[in-house]
Parts: C-alpha cells; sequence; structure tokens
C-alpha cells in the first residue's frame, strides 16, 4: 500500500532530492575543475621542462659557437698545447657522436646519449677558451646567482648524492678535492688533479668490477695487467643501460681524456699554479670537473 504524504511532507521531500541533486552536480564539477587543473598543472610542468630544455641546447649550442670561434683566432701557447688539441679532439667526438645518435627526445637515454654529451663539449671549450684567451666565461650557477664568488664558494658542490650513492670514500675524496682548490694552497693543483683522478677511476672500477666486464664482454679489450681497459668498462655501462653507440663509447673515453689533460695544465710548472687563475676561471674549471662526474656517474647509476 502506497504511503501517503501531505502536501508540506511532499514538498520537503522534493526539496531534499533536490539538494542531493545540486550537491551531486556541484561534486561534478568540483572533480571536473581538479582534474582540469591537474591536467592543466601537468601540461604547464611539461612545457616547462621543454622550454628549459630547448633554452640550454641553444645556451651549449651558442657557448661552443663562440668558444670555438674565440680559440680560431688565439695563439696557442706551448703550455696549452695538449688541452687544446684534446678539446680539439672532443669537439670532433662530439660531432660524429651528434650525426650518429638517433634518440628521440621522449626516450629515456636521450639526456645519457644526446643532452649530457653536448653540455661537456660546451664546458670542454668554454674553459679551454678561457684558458688560452683570458677571458673567463661567467660562471652561472643558481646558488651564486648575483653574488660574486668567493674562495670559500669553491667548496661548496652540488654532486654530493652522485658520489655518496657510489661510496662514502668518493664523497670524502671529492670534499677533500675542493678543500684543496684554493688559490692560495700551494699544493692545490696536485692534490685537486690526483684526487679527481681517483675518483674517476673509482666510479668506473666499482660500478664496472672486472669480473662483470668480462662475464658480458668476453671479448673486452684488456690492459697490460690483463684486466679491463677503460674503454671496456665505459662499453660495459652503456651496454646496461641499454646503449650500445660506439660514437658515445668514444665520446666518453675522450672527456675523461680531456680533463686529465686540464689538470696537466694545473700541474705544469711549480707549486702555486692555480693562483695563477683568477676565480671565476677557477669556478669554471670546477663546475667542469663536476659536470663531467655527473655525466660519468649517470652512466655508471
Amino acid at each position: 500500500m502506497a504511503r501517503r504524504v501531505t502536501p508540506s511532507q511532499y514538498r520537503s521531500m522534493v526539496r531534499q532530492a533536490e539538494a542531493k541533486q545540486r550537491q551531486a552536480i556541484n561534486k561534478f564539477n568540483q572533480d571536473v575543475r581538479r582534474h582540469n587543473q591537474k591536467v592543466k598543472s601537468a601540461v604547464d610542468k611539461y612545457n616547462r621542462e621543454v622550454r628549459a630544455h630547448n633554452s640550454r641546447v641553444q645556451r651549449d649550442r651558442q657557448r661552443i659557437k663562440s668558444a670555438l670561434q674565440k680559440l680560431s683566432r688565439t695563439t696557442v701557447t706551448q703550455r696549452y698545447t695538449v688541452l687544446y688539441e684534446s678539446s680539439i679532439v672532443l669537439n670532433r667526438s662530439y660531432s660524429a657522436l651528434e650525426h650518429s645518435a638517433s634518440f628521440d627526445e621522449s626516450d629515456p637515454r636521450y639526456r645519457l646519449a644526446v643532452e649530457l654529451p653536448q653540455q661537456e663539449n660546451a664546458n670542454n671549450l668554454a674553459v679551454t677558451s678561457a684558458l688560452l684567451t683570458g677571458e673567463p666565461e661567467d660562471v652561472d650557477d643558481e646558488e651564486y646567482e648575483g653574488d660574486e664568488p668567493e674562495e670559500e664558494d669553491l667548496q661548496d658542490t652540488r654532486i654530493e648524492d652522485e658520489l655518496r650513492n657510489i661510496s662514502a670514500d668518493l664523497h670524502s675524496r671529492w670534499h677533500g678535492a675542493l678543500f684543496a682548490l684554493n688559490p692560495r694552497n700551494p699544493d692545490a693543483a696536485r692534490h685537486f688533479c690526483s684526487s679527481v683522478r681517483e675518483i674517476f677511476t673509482q666510479i668506473l672500477h666499482t660500478r664496472a668490477p672486472d669480473a662483470a666486464v668480462l662475464s658480458a664482454l668476453p671479448g673486452a679489450a684488456l690492459d697490460s695487467r690483463g684486466a679491463p681497459t677503460r674503454r671496456s668498462r665505459i662499453q660495459f655501462l652503456l651496454h646496461r643501460q641499454g646503449i650500445q653507440l660506439s660514437a658515445l663509447e668514444e665520446f666518453v673515453e675522450k672527456n675523461i681524456d680531456n680533463v686529465i689533460d686540464l689538470f696537466d695544465v694545473f700541474n705544469q710548472g711549480t707549486h702555486g699554479e692555480a693562483g695563477r687563475f683568477d676565480i671565476h676561471t677557477l669556478f669554471a674549471v670546477k663546475r667542469r670537473v663536476e659536470d663531467a662526474i655527473i655525466f660519468v656517474t649517470g652512466i655508471a647509476a
């Protein structure tokens, strides 16, 4: 039997139904707005990342072009001959890589195979140009933006996590190298260079141990001690990243060679060579080394 309701009760029931409907519509609209906001935020973030990426690419291309132009007008003294030749070799290696790498920007391997090598080549040429011309590139690290860098700032770093993830010893060794990188330290060159050389060696040997390399690459090239060569370790690490590209293997090896050749400039002559470089050039050298470590640890991840 149907329930009998009074007109007043009926109107109340209608109002309740209408209220529930409005609440449902409002909730739906709120959910739509939240979804649209999330989509907009994601699109905006993506667009910012694309713009930042494009800006970095254009900036590094300009840095490469500018440095090459300066170097073409510069007389290379005997002290910088090895570094100059090494920088030109690395630039040629990058050009070969640029023509052979075919990774799309959406490919997770793109950063290691394309973006970081371009940045490494730009850093290489910028530092070499700064040393040869005496016109150092302005340091644009965000942490010092707007401030004139000071000697104590040389000990600040942005690669702690990368090194600590490999070993605590590498983290400590890098801080020791930075502590030595002081124009007033008479042994700055020797301490800094020897520490960083060992950092590169430890990264490769820790992440590409002999047994793992020989197992994965039975035909790996060996050094005079019968251990895998540096190139074999690089090849092993790149294959583990899903990258089989000989041009990139060549570039990584030449990049490490170039950093070591840069160290030879510091080590030439008597104690206190680092004191001949102004604070901006020291920062450029530090950034060159930091970015090279980021590049190698990225490959060794």
